[in-house]
């Protein structure tokens, strides 16, 4: 068993850009995060592999995520067919392209979508247990995995004191915080009507200081997260690593990459998890994407086949830990490692988030969807109240400990908080480690020191140290703009409102 010292030493070893990582060490200058310099820098550490996109046509994947998303906002968030359809999930689903939807069937009986192009293709997603909406295959209206119920251990909400449950404690708070500009930032923050602004949770000391819902919407109510599920992924792994399943920093076990002589075999689990791992693919966020292309990084979502044999089936474009991309072959990897480490103790895969994480802080509402083969979509498919993106934020705060119980591995959330160092050399002080951002430039009005849990459409849980504050926004996707704004005005008051800690 090892010890928290020698965990600390596992977590922190970096070993960049050195032999014993298996990266050969030439003399390559820092990029300074430009477009041009990014480009130049990754060329010099370029292997020489092939790159094979992704089969079929963009239409027909792009309107496999309309009904995936426009069958989630329905039948999981509560929303409007026809708001859902104008207003979520542009993502994987761009808008203007929804207007190739001929005929649409929203079935509440039977909790599913049916949407038809004009060439014929009917695109179908439905919603199955606790494993959320599923998009099927083209000609298909099933999925191939047994749905699962999975059962909460936690006591009643309605009698149990927050975080376990939802009664908030009426103690006073502090003479030194501001509860009147407490009480302005969330109005503000909450933002006008075209940031369509869902839910708005501000904690300190782990303790709700305020909350703002919108119509329709309580405290109970699964929203969109997008990549934000990218953190509660490295999250997952992060408990495996505190049971012992894994190490964070051995080489990833994935089962493609075990023939003798594949290079794969010196990716770590800590550098995928630091969107580091090299593996090639085309991504909207890269600094030459091909936008000819189907990306990828959208395909991992809206194939409708096994998500993870893709994901482990690409080839590396670099060595590891040598360049930094947001690709969302990283995240599909863990999830990968995540059912491989949870089946090969015996345990169900589809319980485990819920029974080894959730019901330790409380969390009842939340689900991860999953592709037709019952992966776990880790890079960006959970739903969950924006309480319940308080509660995993406070894990982060209280160093991965809840109530004396240790969740997260000692040394890990300094590992997530921290820059990745193939970031630093491109020029961009943004990633971390467990796919968390980093506020590496001291935007947002905020200290260096925050770190956060972001996703598309202005979803985001950013976790203040300095203040011992959790802040979790979440809306509508076509709101991100104004959202944002509203946001960053009540970052701003919240820093005057609440005091640093000592």
């Amino acid at each position: 068993m090892r010890t928290a010292s020698s965990m600390k030493t596992l977590l922190f070893s970096t070993c960049f850009l050195s032999v014993a990582c298996g990266v050969v060490e030439e003399e390559i200058p820092n990029a300074d995060g430009s477009t041009e310099s990014l480009i130049a820098r990754a060329q010099a550490f370029e292997l020489n592999t092939e790159y094979d996109p992704p089969p079929g046509e963009a239409l027909h994947h792009q309107t496999a995520g309309f009904a995936k998303i426009l069958c989630s906002g329905v039948f999981i968030t509560g929303l409007d067919a026809a708001d859902a359809a104008a207003n979520v999930g542009g993502f994987i689903s761009p808008f203007d392209e929804r207007a190739h939807v001929v005929d649409t069937v929203v079935d509440y009986e039977q909790e599913r979508v049916a949407l038809t192009l004009s060439d014929g293709v009917t695109r179908t997603a439905k919603r199955y247990e606790n494993q959320g909406c599923v998009a099927h295959g083209i000609g298909e209206d099933s999925v191939h995995f047994t749905p699962t119920a999975v059962e909460r251990n936690l006591p009643p909400a309605a009698t149990t004191p927050w975080p376990m449950g939802d009664v908030l404690s009426d103690v006073p708070w502090p003479s030194e915080i501001d509860m009147e500009k407490v009480e302005e930032a969330l109005d503000i923050g909450f933002g006008p009507a075209e940031a369509r602004t869902l839910g708005l949770v501000v904690t300190y000391k782990g303790r709700i200081l305020g909350e703002r819902y919108g119509e329709g919407i309580d405290i109970h109510t699964p929203l969109e997260s997008w990549s934000m599920t990218k953190s509660l992924t490295g999250t997952l792994m992060g408990v495996l690593i505190q049971q012992g399943t894994y190490e964070l920093w051995q080489s990833a076990p994935v089962p493609e990459w075990q023939e003798p002589g594949d290079p794969r075999q010196e990716i770590r689990i800590g550098d995928i998890m630091r969107m580091s791992s090299g593996i090639k693919i085309n991504a909207p966020s890269d600094p030459d994407y091909d936008r000819d292309i189907y990306a990828d990084h959208l395909y991992l979502y809206t194939a409708t086949s096994n998500s993870y044999e893709w994901a482990a089936t690409r080839p590396q474009e670099w060595p590891p830990n040598t360049i930094g991309r947001y690709r969302n072959t990283d995240p599909v990897l863990t999830s990968y490692l995540i059912r491989l480490g949870v089946e090969g103790r015996g345990q169900d895969y589809h319980s485990f988030p819920q029974h080894d994480l959730f019901d330790k802080i409380g969390i009842r509402d939340g689900l991860i969807e999953t592709d037709p083969q019952g992966n776990f979509l880790g890079q960006g498919l959970a739903f969950m109240p924006a309480r319940d993106w308080a509660r995993l934020g406070n894990l982060y705060l209280q160093d991965g400990m809840w109530d004396g119980e240790r969740i997260l591995p000692e040394g890990y959330v300094e590992y997530a908080s921290t820059l990745a160092p193939t970031w630093v050399s491109d020029g961009r002080l943004q990633y971390g480690g467990a796919f968390f951002w980093v506020n590496g430039q001291g935007s947002q009005g905020l200290p260096e020191s925050t770190f956060s849990m972001r996703g598309a459409g202005g979803q985001s849980t950013t976790i203040i140290p300095t203040h011992d504050l959790v802040v979790v926004r979440l809306g509508k996707y076509t709101g991100s703009g104004p959202g944002g704004r509203a946001l960053n005005q009540a970052f701003e008051l919240l820093m005057e409102a609440v005091p640093p800690i000592e």
